[in-house]
């Protein structure tokens, strides 16, 4: 049993994904074709994680036909612009084996350079109504980045991947996507596992919580499934990362318990309203000097 969330474009994703990120290549090959045997249908990668030519390996090797597996990837913003976003498509299909893919989205709001970030949506709506895209989206947009898009595009971003977990509920983000009928998928979203180098290096393991300790031996479960239940169970996607077969296996076993109100409405409760990774709204001039290979 997995759970599917219907897009604003109609188009199902499953909810649960495996992520990539800092995912070394040489192990995301091997990551993958693991989730894919375990039951995974959906794997999140994106251009700067160096990996999606590996990604689409696993996908290959796991023998699972092309409609069976919801392929998303993201732009990176040294590749936004109109002209610049419609080749990042090639370059991402082509690493990824791929002449369609499910998702694209957009990394980085770009704050400093917005004038870019639009012109490289627009491009996205050129890849959706040309059919080389089933659904498009966003990354580490805030309330007011998503308003400043929608007063110059025509197409309502499916998804927005922010930062998510227990000690960071982001509330104004999760009700600004369900205004405008964006799904919110979380990344990082069992905490304390993703490490940004330079951000949160004091933070809390949200994987040490008392409480979803507290649940965990209720249920029979492990901390990180109990958070990734509480993800599901309040209509968020969640794409955990890892290349460790056995903890691969554990995050998708979760389709079958479920969390109280009482006891979602205590792990809302955590919210401590710090973020462990880099601020959307401030300007990284130095993330436009990144290339993006080629091939």
């Amino acid at each position: 049993m997995t759970i599917d969330l219907t897009l604003n474009n109609g188009v199902t994703m499953p909810a649960l994904g495996l992520g990539v990120f800092q995912s070394p290549p040489e192990e995301t090959t091997n990551a993958v074709e693991a989730a894919l045997a375990t039951g995974y249908r959906h794997i999140d990668t994106a251009a700067a994680y160096g990996n999606e030519r590996e990604v689409g390996e696993g996908i290959r090797r796991s023998g699972l036909d092309r409609g069976e597996v919801f392929v998303e990837t993201k732009v990176w913003v040294s590749d936004y612009g109109y002209d610049e976003t419609l080749h990042a498509w090639e370059k991402a299909a082509g690493k990824l084996g791929l002449d369609r893919l499910d998702l694209l989205i957009l990394h980085q709001p770009a704050p400093d350079r917005f004038d870019r970030t639009v012109a490289a949506y627009r491009a996205l709506e050129t890849l959706l109504a040309d059919g080389r895209v089933r659904a498009i989206g966003v990354s580490n947009f805030m309330p007011h980045h998503l308003d400043r898009l929608l007063d110059a595009v025509g197409v309502v971003p499916a998804v927005n991947q922010v930062e998510l977990h227990p000690y960071f509920t982001q509330p104004e983000v999760q009700a600004a996507d369900a205004a405008h009928g964006i799904v919110t998928q979380a990344w990082s979203p069992i905490g304390g596992i993703t490490f940004y180098p330079g951000w949160g290096e004091q933070r809390r393991n949200v994987m040490e919580d008392p409480l979803l300790a507290e649940l965990a031996r209720a249920h029979g479960r492990t901390p990180a499934q109990v958070m990734l239940r509480w993800h599901l169970q309040q209509g968020r996607s969640a794409i955990p990362k890892s290349v460790d077969p056995g903890r691969i296996a554990e995050n998708f076993d979760v389709f079958d318990f479920d969390l109280t109100d009482e006891e979602l409405a205590r792990i809302d409760g955590l919210d401590a309203g710090v973020r462990n990774g880099p601020d959307p709204d401030v300007a990284r001039p130095e993330r436009f000097a990144m290339a993006i290979p080629e091939a």
